[in-house]
């Protein structure tokens, strides 16, 4: 879709019109046909007219195969159209409603092969090799693929929901489970989610599951294999929750369970209530890539209570979601530690910038998003640059101030959907006795493309001892080599991951060089991929053909957008293994995420 036409006034990518009638509860009730890759069942729509003479309502829909609609209480049949398909968004489903002013209506329907939110796997895709495995992907406009539903963030909903899976695999989704009924050779499963949420937020994973207790409210599921590294990784969670509420308030969705995913799940975390989605790459033997753990934590609040009310709005998701994760990580281990991540975050914005273009609209906070795929607009920009603004505020208004204000912000707003200007003229009215708030230049910071338009001042000392190692190499002149693997002892993981992403950028290294690295610190064989994902785009820079397979079996091992997408970039702009980059991109495209395999081909260039 590229006409930049908006699918509704209030969200560019979604047919329906909450602001007239809304969904106030959906009740599920699907079994998992694994063998035609189809959920089957049907759904429960409680609707409220807001305008009264509203005499239909509108859902989106992608390839979902309908076969009846009916008015529940009476079960008359309701006539529907399904409009024409746009190729990213799906078609417009327009019912007509009962004249009621509240009513629930029935949808019969079943998914397509080629869901987009759904990823079957066979047995030979998961770690156990022996049972199939299924789970979602909702966000950003996917749902209406599992699901007819309102699918804007603009609106929220309760649900409900049976699922029925064949013996032996367990059910999980983004809610609170009741009770399992046993049927002999299947098995169902209840599931109630008390806070409302939006549709992307409305998650399923079904597989041979198995969980160990982290807290009295929180467990920690995966295939058998994998449960007691993922239990071990993951120990800290308890610890991470209690702090976040320390800096948000209350946490309100009872339960707090990690999912370890197969490895073509193509997210580092999927923020699901109840139910957080973890990339396997988390797992590297040394609790140091729990940070991500922390982001998904802190989306409890910043995403999940209070809502983006459309993406294009997406900052107030994910730049408030990294300032969360970052108080975390300060209140854990020191504000000079926070600060660091800070500064490496500004590298990946600087990075994303670069790759997209300085003056790309996409890099301003608050983005226009008519005719665009929400899955096209994914960057780091809302993340880094989000972040910054709210690091700017926090050092102009006063760290206690500006955080006490933030805990207010999110009791304020907390079960809604807002936009930029709520933030803003809440924030405002917060703040009008101090003079400070003058300074703070809206139109710049939210509308302007590129970096932000102030940096704040960082703790750089962390920063610092990366600096040095990185000049040591740099006039390095190739002779005599006094490095050592023990110059790396009194680096944090930050601090090693941190020091490769100088490397990449740096103009004073030459493949000797990288190579004689790989002596010295052996990084082929580190456990940490965020340290590995750093080393291997490096060598594909100096060009190390050698290193080619290793950097193929990486992308082919894992989904994760965050690797496989700039390793194909950096790979597609060396001409040499140009073809044999795509032909490894042809044969393994179908272990991919949708989303992964749709955005790596047009990085590829192989689609527009």
């Amino acid at each position: 879709m590229s006409s930049g036409k908006r699918l509704s006034p209030n969200d560019p990518g979604s047919y329906s019109l909450p602001e007239k009638v809304a969904v106030t509860h959906i009740d599920i009730e699907l079994a998992a046909d694994f063998k035609n890759e189809k959920l089957k069942g049907f759904v429960d729509l409680s609707i409220t007219k807001i305008d009264e003479s509203c005499d239909h309502i509108i859902l989106d829909n992608i390839d979902l195969n309908v076969s009846s609609i009916e008015n529940k209480d009476d079960g008359t049949l309701l006539d529907y159209s399904i409009g024409d398909r746009l190729e990213v968004f799906g078609s417009k489903l327009e019912i007509k409603i009962p004249s009621k002013n509240k009513s629930i209506i029935r949808i019969t329907y079943e998914t397509s092969k080629t869901a987009t939110a759904l990823q079957w796997l066979t047995p030979e895709q998961t770690l156990g090799k022996v049972h199939p495995y299924l789970f979602s992907q909702c966000q950003p406009a996917h749902a209406r693929s599992m699901l007819p539903c309102q699918d804007t963030p603009s609106t929220k909903s309760t649900y409900s929901a049976k699922i029925t899976a064949p013996k032996p695999l367990t059910v999980l989704m983004s809610a609170v489970p009741l009770e399992v009924i046993d049927h002999g050779e299947t098995r169902t499963f209840f599931f109630q989610q008390t806070v409302p949420v939006q549709s992307y937020l409305i998650a399923l994973a079904i597989g041979n599951l198995v969980s160990k207790i982290l807290s009295p409210i929180s467990k920690v599921w995966s295939e058998p294999e994998e449960i007691d590294r993922a239990a071990f990784e993951f120990e800290q969670t308890p610890e991470l929750l209690k702090t976040a509420e320390n800096v948000c308030g209350p946490y309100v969705w009872k339960i707090y369970d990690l999912l370890v995913m197969p490895p073509s799940f193509p997210f580092g975390g999927m923020e699901n209530p109840c139910l957080t989605f973890v990339t396997p790459t988390l797992l590297a033997g040394d609790r140091s890539l729990v940070n991500v753990v922390a982001h998904e934590i802190a989306h409890s609040w910043t995403g999940n209570l209070v809502t983006n009310r459309n993406f294009e709005h997406f900052w107030m998701n994910e730049g408030f979601t990294v300032y969360v994760e970052r108080r975390i990580h300060g209140l854990l281990n020191g504000e000079s530690s926070r600060e660091f991540a800070a500064l490496g975050g500004l590298e990946d914005l600087k990075q994303s910038v670069d790759n997209l273009g300085a003056q790309n609209p996409l890099t301003k906070l608050v983005v226009d998003l008519s005719g665009i795929d929400p899955d096209d607009a994914f960057s780091t920009c809302p993340y880094e640059k989000g972040h910054t603004f709210l690091f700017y505020l926090e050092k102009l208004l006063g760290a206690v101030e500006f955080q006490t204000f933030f805990k207010s912000y999110i009791d304020k707003f907390k079960f809604k959907s807002v936009g930029t200007e709520d933030f803003k003229s809440y924030l405002l009215s917060y703040f009008q006795e101090d003079s400070a708030i003058s300074k703070i230049d809206w139109d710049l910071w939210l509308y302007t493309c590129g970096m932000p338009p102030i940096i704040p001042s960082y703790d750089t000392s962390y920063q610092d001892a990366c600096i040095s190692l990185l000049n040591r190499w740099e006039q390095w002149n190739g002779s005599e080599n006094n490095f050592k693997k023990s110059d790396l002892d009194k680096f944090q993981t930050a601090q090693i991951i941190q020091f490769l992403a100088l490397v990449l950028k740096s103009n004073n290294f030459t493949l000797l060089k990288v190579k004689a690295m790989q002596e010295v610190y052996d990084y082929n064989s580190n456990g940490n991929r965020e340290i590995v994902f750093r080393w291997l785009r490096t060598c594909v820079k100096f060009k190390w053909i050698e290193q080619l397979e290793l950097v193929f079996k990486f992308i082919n091992t894992t989904g994760r957008m965050k690797y496989v997408r700039p390793l194909y970039r950096d790979l597609y702009l060396w001409e040499e293994v140009r073809t044999k980059t795509i032909e490894n991109f042809e044969n393994n495209k179908m272990r991919m995420m949708y989303v992964c395999r749709h955005t790596v081909a047009k990085d590829l260039q192989l689609r527009d």
